[in-house]
């Protein structure tokens, strides 16, 4: 029996950590994460959540503490933002090498310089090569469904991969939003109890984390793509279960009004919600526009994105980040979809919302209207920064 209730995100995202129980939490308090593993340490304190809490002295330390406890074989729950995901830089990459499945909640924020403690995506971009499992919440609903699933797909023995549940910090996870809160039976109903497939044992010793002589090396970061590229059968499968359990569906690419739509626009993450009320008034005056809603960011959901754009001739991406004398992440990805393909769309690359930088309905109207200049033969234009100051 599910239970509607207001709840503030990252408070949404801790109760149901609760409810899957799990047995560690390693954490070091950072915004706009921090109320996420504040919850969770009163929750551990009040005897709410019998599971050990771990308070370290960096993200660095964390991770590493994470890495040791699921190895060990107990369910392990971590969350970071910003210059955390990056002080855990060389860790999370040792993590999906070894196939040890924790689960993180990354409260999405720009990363220095300057500070900035607001939204972007710069951190999780960062970060985009690390071998795990990413994915992308638009709402509070989703980032409380999808920590669940996360930890359904990553103790899955086909895959034994590490999940980072992402969703945008402070446009969500200080947000108080109406949510359905399942309750433990229905959690403990689809997340079976977790075994893991390896474990440090004392009575039964394995090597884990050896060196990795040039004669391995290779075979071992093909075997560790392989994995993660195979993970998307076991993902599209699990969502499936989620949706038969909890009765709400997710894809790792999703549309809106894109039927019949003469240009695609294509977000990721929280603003995602405001494009649909953009979409929504533009097609009240006869625009045919929609877009392409990216959810599930690694393993890439090439397939899906080709058959969501279908034959629609041009496509805009919004990206929330750059890439410093290169092309925006997302962007980048898109276009190496579309490259071989005989029937491919014009892409317009826009990077809008840095460093926490308002992006209203207007910025989205002119957005359009771009993209259905280029439907009627104008010029693509380069990369545009949208909402830049003068």
């Amino acid at each position: 029996m599910e239970k509607r209730i207001g709840l503030e995100a990252s408070i949404a995202v801790a109760e149901v950590v609760g409810l899957c129980d799990a047995d560690v939490i390693s954490a070091y308090p950072i915004t706009p994460q921090t109320h996420i593993v504040e919850h969770l340490s009163e929750m551990v304190a009040d005897g709410e959540l019998q599971a050990a809490f771990v308070p370290v002295e960096s993200e660095h330390s964390a991770m590493s503490v994470c890495c040791g406890t699921v190895a060990a074989g107990a369910r392990t729950f971590t969350a970071t933002s910003s210059q955390g995901l990056a002080l855990m830089h060389e860790i999370l990459f040792i993590v999906s090498a070894l196939r040890l499945p924790v689960v993180m909640a990354v409260a999405n924020r720009s990363l220095s310089g300057p500070i900035s403690i607001w939204n972007d995506h710069s951190d999780v971009m960062a970060e985009r090569d690390i071998g795990w499992v990413q994915i992308f919440a638009e709402n509070a609903q989703e980032a409380l469904d999808l920590t669940i699933w996360g930890f359904r797909l990553a103790e899955d023995q086909r895959v034994s991969l590490p999940v980072a549940v992402n969703f945008d910090g402070f446009i969500l996870t200080h947000t108080i939003e109406p949510v359905l809160m399942p309750d433990r039976e229905s959690v403990q109903a689809f997340l079976p109890a977790f075994e893991p497939l390896m474990r440090l044992d004392v009575d039964q010793p394995i090597t884990m984390g050896p060196v990795g002589i040039p004669d391995i090396y290779t075979e071992a970061k093909k075997a560790h793509q392989e994995v993660l590229t195979q993970s998307y059968g076991p993902i599209v499968e699990t969502l499936d279960a989620f949706a038969k359990s909890f009765g709400r569906q997710y894809l790792p690419v999703e549309t809106y009004c894109a039927d019949d739509a003469e240009v695609l626009l294509l977000t990721m993450g929280a603003l995602g919600e405001t494009a649909m009320t953009a979409v929504d008034q533009r097609r009240e005056k006869g625009d045919k526009i929609g877009l392409v809603r990216l959810r599930l960011w690694r393993p890439f959901p090439f397939d899906d994105l080709i058959r969501a754009v279908g034959k629609v001739p041009v496509l805009g991406v919004m990206d929330r980040a750059i890439s410093p004398g290169g092309p925006s992440p997302v962007a980048s990805e898109v276009k190496a979809t579309f490259y071989q393909q005989e029937q491919r769309p014009k892409v317009v690359e826009f990077t809008v919302g840095l460093g926490g930088r308002d992006t209203p309905l207007s910025d989205f109207d002119g957005m359009f209207d771009t993209l259905l200049a280029v439907h009627r033969g104008g010029e693509i234009p380069k990369p545009t920064i949208i909402g830049l100051r003068e």
